[in-house]
């Protein structure tokens, strides 16, 4: 299979646009591109899937061991032409200064792809070609095939970028030289680039950015050295995980069982993987819109609150008082719900306005569902980043006591205090500094700012799922075969 990782030096280098455009231009040659996103990032994938009409998927090899990544690439690659993987921040940044764990480079070492490096070569000359060579020679089991130079100024820069680049004698092809274009720029927002949702691209962009790529770069020579190396077996895994994980089997004749998963403009932050392991653990994935169906869906036995922006939208969910009832119903009908940051905010009594003067102050834009007796407030400044680690203290609904499972966090609000009635599920690790306890629950609802990525302990699915079957029996006319009610 054909495969190439488009990585860059730092953040901020084009990498994002750069990979957009060559997916558009293979699109357009009638090829089929499976996008993944190195990297715990919602927003991205978002736009890969707008281009390739494909799911993004995030490979990241710090929340999930390597055998569960590697499996995981096949999985959605082995039906493309080509897979293009976009990377994160620099190609050698991760979690720490002496290990890869997190990195692009870590996953390209596990999948066995080609890097293309794109270096923004404003105010460089040969000296790019020095950056060039040292993140090739950084670590020799990642191989760098390739590099695209952006932000060129002028004819004469680009050779002397392709002359310096070539002098190396090091087999490093230079694919293409972009100039500059502040047309190509994407809006931003606080988590980053603004969704896909929000800022769909629109016809004329998507021209425009094919046609500067067509025109600049070489994708004939980008074919060619997309050609994957090997595949590192092997690898250590990072400390902390579970050693009993286990790979979720999908348990065959049994009836699948139906779990509802809020997608929308509003909650639109949620790692495929972990729909793909609910369905393979025997779960009817059905997706409904807080913000538009007049109701749930029939017949569900669990709830999924994913991320996303429920402050941007607030006004249309509170005016969406059937699903926000019904909602509220089911967790204190004991269905098993999850939600996790947006989903947890929308679970909460509302979202407070940042206060223009006296009579603001403290006031809810549009109350939520309510099942937690706290409102959020939106931040200026940044409240939580970082991967976290959770080892659950008590029974829940993705398993017993003693279940470790890794996720990301990142948000722009912060809570009210909890009442201390409310029952914390686990302890929460941020590489290897205690940040306390987590997991609000009320009865099988477990509500929490991170998101848990499932691949990084496949058993939780499996166990979502079993909760979620338990509740169905439990409900009058299951046996019957009528559909479980919701109380």
């Amino acid at each position: 299979m054909k495969s190439i990782v488009i990585a860059a030096p730092q953040s901020g280098s084009g990498k994002t646009t750069i990979t957009l455009g060559i997916m558009e231009c293979l699109k357009r040659r009638e090829l089929s591109v499976a996008p993944f996103k190195v990297g715990p990032d919602f927003i991205d994938p978002g736009y890969h899937r707008l281009i390739t009409g494909r799911p993004s998927i995030n490979l990241d090899g710090w929340m999930c061991r390597p055998d569960f990544v590697r499996d995981t690439f096949m999985h959605y690659a082995a039906e493309a032409d080509i897979s293009v993987i976009e990377g994160v921040m620099g190609l050698y940044d991760g979690i720490g200064g002496v290990q890869d764990a997190g990195s692009t480079a870590q996953i390209a070492k596990i999948i066995g792809a080609p890097v293309v490096l794109v270096v923004d070569a404003r105010s460089q000359g040969r000296s790019a070609a020095a950056l060039v060579m040292g993140f090739a020679e950084f670590d020799y089991r990642v191989r760098v095939a390739g590099v695209i130079f952006n932000n060129v100024g002028s004819d004469r820069h680009g050779r002397i970028l392709r002359e310096a680049v070539e002098h190396l004698g090091m087999g490093i092809k230079v694919l293409g030289c972009l100039p500059r274009d502040e047309m190509l720029h994407i809006p931003s927002r606080h988590l980053g680039l603004v969704t896909a949702g929000d800022n769909p691209l629109p016809a004329e962009f998507l021209d425009h950015l094919a046609e500067v790529i067509r025109c600049n770069l070489d994708l004939g020579l980008l074919w060619s050295v997309a050609t994957p190396h090997f595949m590192e077996p092997g690898l250590p895994f990072a400390a902390g995980h579970s050693a009993d994980i286990t790979r979720t089997v999908k348990k065959r004749g049994r009836t699948p069982i139906a779990i509802a998963v809020a997608r929308d403009e509003a909650f639109c932050f949620v790692y495929e993987d972990n729909l793909r392991l609910l369905r393979e653990a025997g779960a009817e994935v059905v997706e409904f819109s807080p913000l538009r169906d007049k109701a749930l869906p029939a017949g569900i036995a669990g709830i999924y609150l994913p991320g996303g922006y429920p402050e941007l939208h607030a006004a249309a969910l509170a005016a969406n008082t059937a699903v926000r009832s019904e909602i509220a119903a089911a967790v204190h009908g004991g269905m098993p719900v999850y939600a996790e940051c947006g989903g947890f905010i929308y679970l909460t009594q509302g979202v407070l306005v940042e206060p223009s003067d006296e009579a603001d102050r403290n006031k809810v834009t549009a109350p939520f569902v309510g099942i937690f007796p706290v409102t959020a407030r939106m931040l200026p400044r940044r409240k939580a980043l970082g991967y976290r680690e959770v080892a659950f203290s008590v029974n829940s609904i993705f398993g017993p006591a003693g279940t470790i499972a890794r996720g990301h966090e990142f948000h722009y609000s912060e809570m009210e205090p909890m009442p201390e009635h409310v029952g914390h599920s686990f302890r929460v690790d941020s590489n290897g500094t205690e940040l306390g306890t987590e997991g609000y629950r009320c009865g099988n609802c477990l509500a929490s700012y991170i998101h848990l990525h499932f691949g990084s302990c496949p058993g939780m699915a499996a166990e979502f799922v079993k909760s979620c079957r338990k509740f169905r029996a439990s409900n009058n006319g299951t046996k019957s075969g009528r559909k479980p009610k919701i109380r």
